[in-house]
């Protein structure tokens, strides 16, 4: 690759003081509270006037708004911005699914529960770093807790709620890519659910199935949280374990993926992948939950972040009768086979492999031959 810098988002978890935690709250809830009215507004002068208000429209009235109401005074302008930004985000893609003919979902309003982070979308302005501290306007220093040095030019900085407390993402242009050196081999990923993944050479990645193997402990906190009273300060404890339940799962999941994305980057320089159409994939009910347990999509963008880092190329190949089509040399006949039969055996030219390792040799293939076609 000829790109010597990427775009990267370094993500540290803050350690504010009760205090700082109380001021960060107020935001979140300062800016739920704009997105609703601002929701409320637009939905309000089209069913009246048929006017369509854009986001510039609305943030006109942003001066206004801090002029009438203090409490938005205190908050900096820019993560208002941002909050009519988002909203704008909605609505334009709200749009692209109406044309294309897909399930349209209207913007709806957010909850307490629903609205969990807020962004200085200039850095320097309302947000700096100092000796390792972050700096907020109207909020004070932060300490972060460092797990690595950021590189390139701080262009964004976002404020997210978790479970676990409250982390800063910093979103940094022009970090300079670190070459791993060629090793000369390319593969291609069938990604599946008996194994998480199969490669060209017949290696098999074993699925860590986080969300299955922690059911049993999920089902406790749900239970917990369904035996105490709404709006009891029990109900909020029990929510709060259940939530951090959650976040573990996910973590162990994105751990297992970084892990072996960068395993993959450094044995190839260049990784095919089937262009799954996941989205449609889960609408089956009897295999959505092992879907989204294996979380191909999120493996997917790691493994081309990490491969663009690494100076390496990942490329998406059509998955149509990839499992179906034999991979045996000169061969290419299609064997027709259901989700239940592991083995593929060619009556053809006797070819005799696990269907996942079929594929794999498939994917690779068609890689092959798309990249010789340019």
């Amino acid at each position: 690759m000829n790109e010597t810098t990427c775009r990267k988002t370094y993500k540290e978890k803050l350690r504010p003081t009760p205090a700082q935690q109380r001021a960060l709250d107020t935001v979140l809830w300062r800016c739920r509270e704009l997105y609703n009215a601002a929701l409320e507004q637009r939905i309000t002068a089209w069913q009246r006037r048929r006017v369509s208000l854009s986001r510039y429209d609305q943030e006109v009235e942003l001066k206004d708004l801090r002029a009438e109401f203090p409490q938005y005074a205190a908050i900096h302008s820019h993560i208002l911005q941002d909050v009519l930004a988002r909203l704008d985000k909605t609505y334009q893609a709200f749009f692209r699914r109406v044309k294309a003919g897909e399930k349209a979902g209207f913007p709806r309003f957010k909850g307490r529960n629903r609205y969990h982070s807020f962004t200085y979308k200039e850095y320097g302005n309302g947000a700096t770093l100092d000796n390792g501290v972050l700096v907020l306007a109207k909020i004070g220093r932060i300490s972060v807790h460092w797990s690595r040095p950021i590189e390139g030019t701080p262009k964004t900085v976002t404020i997210t709620r978790e479970a676990d407390g409250w982390y800063v993402a910093i979103s940094c242009a022009d970090v300079p890519v670190h070459p791993l050196p060629p090793t000369g081999q390319e593969t291609a990923v069938d990604l599946g659910l008996e194994s998480f993944a199969t490669l060209a050479n017949g290696t098999m990645i074993q699925n860590p199935r986080c969300y299955r193997k922690a059911q049993a402990y999920l089902r406790l906190c749900q239970r917990r949280v369904a035996r105490r009273t709404k709006g009891s300060h029990r109900r909020r404890k029990a929510v709060a374990l259940l939530a951090k339940a959650h976040q573990h799962i996910r973590n162990q999941r994105r751990d297992f993926h970084h892990r072996e994305a960068r395993q993959l980057v450094l044995q190839y320089d260049t990784i095919y992948y089937e262009d799954l159409r996941v989205a449609n994939m889960v609408r089956n009910h009897s295999l959505a939950k092992s879907i989204s347990d294996a979380g191909w999509s999120a493996f997917v963008i790691i493994l081309t972040f990490k491969a663009a880092s690494a100076g390496k190329r990942v490329q998406a190949v059509h998955p149509a009768f990839t499992s179906q089509t034999c991979s045996g040399p000169a061969c290419g006949v299609i064997v027709a086979k259901g989700l239940s039969v592991r083995r593929h055996a060619c009556p053809n030219c006797g070819t005799s492999l696990h269907r996942d390792h079929n594929a794999a040799r498939n994917i690779l293939r068609l890689g092959q031959e798309h990249s010789r076609l340019g």
